[in-house]
């Protein structure tokens, strides 16, 4: 027996650490869940930690052997596959009585599952044989979530031999994960996110796990982390001609979401996904078309038909209506929820002092923050150690941080050899140059204050691991940085994983009591206030480039807000008409607003 996709949901890549162990915490329930690849050293400590837990044996792979890197990651990925395949022997084993992860896996399940369906006429069956006969077919229906891998395609650095000579790209930090990836045991999919990057997408041609079999089945997937349809078809397009078929469009809010935020041109999710919906039967023809051409061309058997290509939509999602729409009316098959399972321990890994700050964040503890050193805004929550440390360095005269890990860096300014925004070598030089630049004391204290906002995250993302599990030397005393999505500050407490799940179907209520608009509202507010920033920003040295782009980004939102109005009836039953006047008000504010700041002209 067989059955469509078991959750309506994933659990999105979250930080570097929040979400490395995941699918050891949630793959046995049906859950998928992405964990990063981007620090080797984080998965060979989370290696090191979870064969000690098992009692499996562990040799470790030093920085000395050769491609260390892809070797950590697959080495990685091969044991958590390994433990979540004997996870769900456990649970297939158990009993079907209160309190058992069975029980749970099924409990779990949406109410229109037909394996949730079936599990309760199970549980209504008088007849013992039959029981045990629907009990047996339960155990062997039910399937792990998927241990799904995310590269954030920016994050690929050249690496540098002993010698300091660089290394061929191939060792490059993406191409080293995705080859790391490639080689493991895992079937799932990997989640490129952050935009394209020729070779890396050039490189996946060399893996037959990426290709269809003869029975046109991959071994591993592909998704695309995407924030509108045109990004989608482009690189929907370059994959399909190099006979990579992309299983999966992820589509993602550009400001609504946690960790970096990759803003449209104004363009809202609503109208995102309408062209999506619009377009989405005609692209998946004409990649289609392309991808076979790519396949006879490298001599590969052609699938009997083209193969499937899922939709989902993530990024300030918040409530079970909400989900629901967003799959009936969008077509989506799943939505991500990150931020909420920042607040479930059985689902994420953040340590105890960071876990309450933020089961108590209120929304002006959540901001759009300038900490990245890659230079792109950043969601974040203010007063966490990390921002703590930054600020000490700073009061101390020796600001920037140690660059260890080096994944960030960027800036070949003052070196051939890239350096990081937030280490302590860029920013001396950078200050040193500020200073020579005679500006004036304003302007002086703009940009460096602008350079000193930068902090590590390549510590600060991954350190909370080192606390929960006491992680190498002085584990108690690592910062963590942490990127909430500003729907954080609708969710207040720590949750059971029962409890999210529930919510997310619609069966608990784990919001606080904080009025929350609707997800659309909420995004369309962030884009107006950042349209404001920048439009603050450019107004004194506005260029013919700037202006053409506020003003493109204004009609955008307008074009926005217009579309909403026009989906109220949809979005809302006649039952709810007190919701759609809210929400029309709301669109009505934001209109007046937008023609407010319009009235205003960016350039005489």
């Amino acid at each position: 027996m067989s059955f469509p996709s078991l959750h309506t949901f994933h659990i999105p890549v979250m930080g570097l650490a929040f979400s490395i162990d995941s699918p050891l915490k949630v793959a046995r329930y049906g859950i998928s869940s992405v964990l990063s690849l981007a620090d080797d050293r984080l998965l060979e400590e989370m290696r090191l930690y979870y064969a000690s837990l098992y009692q499996r044996p562990f040799a470790p792979i030093s920085e000395k052997q050769e491609d260390y890197r892809a070797q950590r990651v697959t080495a990685y990925l091969n044991l958590v596959d390994e433990l979540v395949q004997e996870q769900m022997e456990k649970v297939r084993q158990e009993e079907f009585a209160p309190g058992t992860q069975l029980t749970k896996y099924f409990e779990l399940l949406p109410d229109d599952s037909p394996l949730r369906i079936l599990y309760q006429q199970m549980l209504q069956t008088p007849d013992e044989p039959y029981r045990q006969f629907l009990q047996a077919q339960l155990r062997e229906a039910i399937v792990p979530g998927s241990i799904d891998v995310n590269i954030m395609t920016k994050l690929d650095k050249t690496n540098y031999a002993a010698d300091g000579s660089p290394l061929p790209q191939e060792y490059s930090d993406a191409l080293a994960a995705l080859r790391g990836f490639a080689q493991s045991t895992v079937k799932s999919s990997i989640v490129f996110s952050a935009g394209m990057n020729p070779r890396l997408f050039s490189y996946l041609e060399q893996f037959p796990c990426f290709l269809p079999d003869a029975q046109g089945e991959f071994q591993k997937q592909v998704i695309i982390k995407v924030s509108d349809y045109r990004s989608a078809a482009v690189q929907g397009k370059i994959l399909a001609k190099k006979g990579v078929w992309v299983s999966e469009f992820r589509v993602e809010s550009g400001l609504n979401c946690g960790g970096h935020a990759f803003a449209t041109d104004g363009i809202l999710l609503g109208p995102i996904l309408e062209d999506f919906k619009a377009n989405r039967i005609a692209l998946k023809t004409e990649l289609w078309v392309m991808y076979q051409q790519a396949l006879n061309t490298k001599g590969i058997e052609i699938p009997a038909s083209a193969p499937a290509q899922r939709l989902t939509v993530q990024g300030g999602i918040g409530t079970a209506a909400e989900h629901n729409f967003l799959r009936e009316h969008y077509g989506c098959e799943a939505t991500g929820w990150g931020t909420p399972f920042l607040l479930v321990p059985e689902a994420s890994t953040v340590d105890a002092d960071t876990l309450t700050q933020l089961s108590k964040a209120k929304a002006e503890d959540l901001y759009l923050s300038p900490i990245s050193p890659l230079g792109v805004p950043f969601n974040a929550l203010r007063g966490t150690t990390s921002e703590q440390l930054t600020h000490a360095r700073i009061e101390k005269g020796k600001p920037g941080s140690p660059c260890v890990k080096k994944h960030l860096v960027s800036s070949t300014e003052f070196s051939e050899e890239p350096l990081c925004t937030a280490s302590r070598k860029f920013q001396r030089r950078k200050l040193e140059q500020l200073q020579h630049q005679d500006l004036s004391p304003e302007a002086y204290k703009a940009e460096e204050s602008k350079l000193l906002a930068k902090e590590c995250l390549c510590e600060g993302l991954a350190n909370t691991a080192s606390l929960v599990y006491h992680l190498g030397k002085k584990a108690l005393s690592k910062p963590v940085a942490i990127c909430p999505g500003p729907n954080l500050a609708f969710f207040s407490g720590i949750f059971k994983l029962q409890e999210m799940v529930d919510h997310i179907y619609g069966r608990f209520n784990a919001l606080n009591q904080t009025y929350r608009p609707h997800v659309f509202i909420n995004e369309l507010k962030l884009y107006i206030d950042y349209w404001k920033n920048k439009k603050a920003e450019q107004l004194e040295t506005l260029t013919d480039k700037q202006e053409k782009y506020l003003q493109n980004f204004w009609q955008n939102l307008q074009a926005g807000i217009s579309y909403y109005k026009e989906l109220l009836p949809t979005l809302f039953s006649t039952e709810e008409l007190e919701k759609r006047v809210i929400m029309l008000e709301e669109l009505l504010q934001a209109e007046d607003q937008l023609l407010d700041a319009a009235l205003v002209r960016v350039k005489a």
